[in-house]
């Protein structure tokens, strides 16, 4: 098993990610521009996760994690656009909101824990 993978925080990214590509599956009525952005703002989470956990240096894994929180922001400024269109149920829609709110939190903690080396 990897480092990222006994993260709480990847193991509820990657849960909530498997929900938004399994909603944009039955979505395809949505924009092809907002339906891609948000899959790789999703998937962008992830990988930025496992990346920044293989880093040896903590200036590097902020950094990584910083992107990863970042893209965690874009998804929800996607599904604001996504809402505001009408192509989300309000529930589904404050779930999403919900969980990316925890795991920003989350990253935000991991961020910080990464703050007292400077190389």
């Amino acid at each position: 098993m990897f480092d990222f993978e006994k993260l709480e925080v990847y193991q509820k990214a990657k849960a909530l990610n498997k929900e938004v590509l399994k909603f944009l599956r039955e979505n395809r009525l949505l924009d092809n521009y907002l339906r891609d952005q948000l899959k790789r703002a999703s998937i962008s989470i992830l990988i930025n996760i496992a990346e920044g956990s293989g880093r040896f240096s903590k200036a590097d894994k902020r950094n990584f994690y910083t992107i990863s929180r970042g893209s965690v922001y874009e998804c929800v400024s996607l599904l604001e656009i996504i809402h505001d269109e009408n192509c989300i149920e309000k529930t589904k829609f404050d779930h999403f909101i919900n969980d990316y709110e925890e795991i920003s939190k989350m990253l935000l903690g991991l961020i910080r824990s990464q703050n007292n080396d400077k190389s």
